[in-house]
């Protein structure tokens, strides 16, 4: 008798689920507002690698033709007025951060934000363009998100802004087997390679440093170990557990209607 019941123990627990928190921030006061700083922390740096976009306007067209890839040609109106017709240009931070930016040469743009850049170009450029507004946007500012999601992919941020939720988000959410206590977020920073981990059951995530995600950022999902084991599980042994275990609880059913 204590053998069949072991085996029926051991059969059934193959498929037993652990009660699991699948509420986000689950800890917050549902009856207090929670509020948190986040001051300047989501700023995008400029990183090796990044491609920037950058473009130079002022009142000047032949000034601006210095700094804007681009051609001189007729505007088509009865003047015959020459304008500027850019053509997009990115140029990549290389190992030493540094661009190569026409005229100017090379600009060390490393780990500064994109206004601190900006500002930086500005006084250089001051000696050829008089009062030149600069914009500088990241060309590849994506993130990844892979794991037990929806929809597992890197996606393109044009607004250069993005948290974990809204990356998760775009992924169509965790799964229901999605490990939300620990969401492993891996980012390079220079020349390093950090993985930390959130528990996204917590609200002080929202004052982590990785709520908002920068350029690159991938997020992996682990699976809960359920998941995992029904995957890695052999059909024919699933079926064989099942009826294996559907016979002892028949046979246990009997023994106690017959006793």
């Amino acid at each position: 008798m204590k053998k069949l019941f072991a085996l029926l123990v051991l059969s059934t627990s193959f498929f037993a689920c652990s009660k699991r928190n699948l509420v986000y921030f689950s800890d917050l006061d549902p009856y207090k507002d929670f509020s948190v700083d986040v001051g300047m922390a989501n700023e995008p740096r400029i990183q090796v690698d990044d491609l920037l976009s950058i473009t130079v306007t002022s009142l000047n067209p032949e000034s601006n033709m210095l700094f804007n890839v681009g051609v001189l040609m007729p505007s088509g109106d009865r003047n015959n007025t020459i304008v500027n017709s850019p053509i997009n240009e990115n140029y990549l931070v290389d190992k030493d951060g540094n661009i190569n930016y026409p005229v100017v040469g090379l600009i060390n743009l490393k780990g500064l934000t994109k206004q601190e850049a900006i500002q930086k170009m500005n006084g250089l450029l001051n000696e050829y363009v008089k009062d030149p507004i600069i914009n500088i946007r990241f060309m590849n500012f994506k993130v990844t998100v892979i794991g037990e999601v929806q929809k597992p992919n890197s996606f393109v941020i044009p607004t250069e802004k993005i948290t974990i939720l809204e990356a998760l988000g775009l992924a169509g959410d965790m799964t229901a087997y999605g490990k939300r206590e620990n969401v492993m977020v891996i980012r390079e920073k220079d020349g390093i390679r950090t993985a930390s981990r959130l528990n996204l059951n917590d609200k002080n995530v929202l004052s982590s440093p990785y709520y908002y995600l920068q350029q690159n950022d991938i997020i992996y999902v682990e699976p809960f170990k359920t998941k995992a084991i029904q995957a890695d599980a052999n059909p024919q042994k699933v079926a064989l557990i099942t009826s294996i275990s559907t016979l002892a609880i028949f046979i246990f059913i009997q023994i106690r209607f017959a006793q």
